[in-house]
């Protein structure tokens, strides 16, 4: 670990406020999209590269060693069958949600329209919907099971310790299950279509019979 940090020292401000060692930690290109991958839970180094489209082998090598010197991030190896080192994020790491949240509100005016290099993977958008259900008190606390065009994938709305959202149908009998075309995700993460409204005017499609299913058709 002392050669990791003579050969990686850690960048500073150097300015004595919290903002600016906030930075210091998680201001680095790619960071804190590396936390956004990781909010779904343990992943491999193959799936986190796979879900980054843009980062070199080299970078994201670099990044995870500095967020698990940071604090961040933990890497443990799976038992066998799989015997994978996956990486996933502390307590500290997820604390890092809300800030994720505050920046997605803050850019919804710089999202436009989806350029012709723009990537996209389906649950990229699960941390937008997740904000328009707290934002609107539309909901309550639940499994999300959420179908796009684009793909499938799950929330755990309102959930307080482990994964917030994971690739694929959720695991068990989901709470609601939302069914929604591209363009309305698109539009509820752009600031410009609440999830109420969503669902009032038919372009958010509600099913399931849990409580939260059931405050969703009732909203």
């Amino acid at each position: 670990m002392s050669r990791l940090r003579a050969m990686s020292p850690r960048r500073s401000y150097d300015q004595y406020c919290s903002a600016a060692r906030a930075l210091d930690a998680v201001g680095d290109r790619w960071t804190l999209l590396i936390v956004r991958e990781l909010l779904a839970g343990p992943r491999r180094y193959t799936d986190l590269h796979a879900d980054l489209p843009g980062v070199s082998t080299d970078v994201l090598a670099s990044r995870l060693k500095d967020m698990e010197r940071d604090g961040l991030t933990t890497r443990r190896r799976l038992p066998p069958p799989g015997a994978a080192y996956v990486y996933e994020l502390t307590g500290r790491g997820r604390e890092l949600l809300p800030v994720l949240q505050a920046l997605g509100k803050w850019g919804e005016g710089e999202l436009g329209a989806r350029r012709p290099t723009d990537a996209l993977r389906a649950h990229w958008f699960a941390l937008p919907l997740l904000r328009g259900l707290g934002d609107e008190g539309a909901a309550g606390t639940g499994l999300v099971e959420v179908r796009l065009d684009e793909g499938v994938f799950h929330l755990e709305v309102g959930a307080q310790t482990g994964p917030v959202y994971g690739d694929g149908p959720a695991p068990g009998e989901p709470d609601a299950l939302l069914v929604l075309d591209t363009d309305t995700c698109t539009a509820v993460a752009q600031g410009e279509l609440g999830v109420r409204d969503a669902v009032r005017t038919g372009r958010i499609e509600v099913g399931g019979d849990g409580t939260l299913a059931k405050a969703l058709r009732e909203a």
